[in-house]
């Protein structure tokens, strides 16, 4: 029972993380929505561990997971007047879920790691991003 709750808390919390940088770069989907996906995909593989014993069985069924966080994910894309967004968002939340299954699996640290990286990517990547796109704009 502890090493249940451990889990769904540390996944609340790494999605949880996640979800906070999504919140306060004011995107669609942020802090509840991360929490969510992550705790989902770690009860899914809790769950499976619980009741499937075969390793090429379980691989199956979170292949599916991860699947079907790809059909979540495309909720989020949108296209408007020639402009795509939502992409990084719904890459963040395929991301997250890949949190949540490392803690469903007991990989603590790495999801963790996962976790700084992610926000590292979102964060710092865009204000590299961001940087490039503004000289490469002032030179035109």
């Amino acid at each position: 029972m502890i090493n249940f709750l451990i889990k769904v808390i540390l996944s609340i919390v790494f999605g949880g993380l996640v979800g906070l940088q999504r919140s306060l770069s004011h995107k669609q989907a942020g802090l509840r929505t991360f929490s969510l996906v992550a705790l989902g995909a770690c009860l899914f593989t809790v769950f499976i561990q619980m009741f499937i014993f075969d390793k090429d069985s379980i691989a199956r069924i979170l292949a599916n997971i991860v699947l079907g966080i790809g059909f979540l994910g495309s909720g989020v894309i949108f296209s408007f007047r020639g402009k795509v967004t939502g992409l990084t968002t719904a890459a963040a939340m395929w991301v997250t879920a890949a949190i949540g299954l490392g803690v469903g699996l007991g990989f603590y640290i790495e999801s963790f790691i996962v976790t700084l990286l992610t926000i590292f990517i979102l964060h710092f990547l865009y204000l590299v991003e961001a940087k490039l796109t503004q000289s490469k704009n002032d030179k035109i």
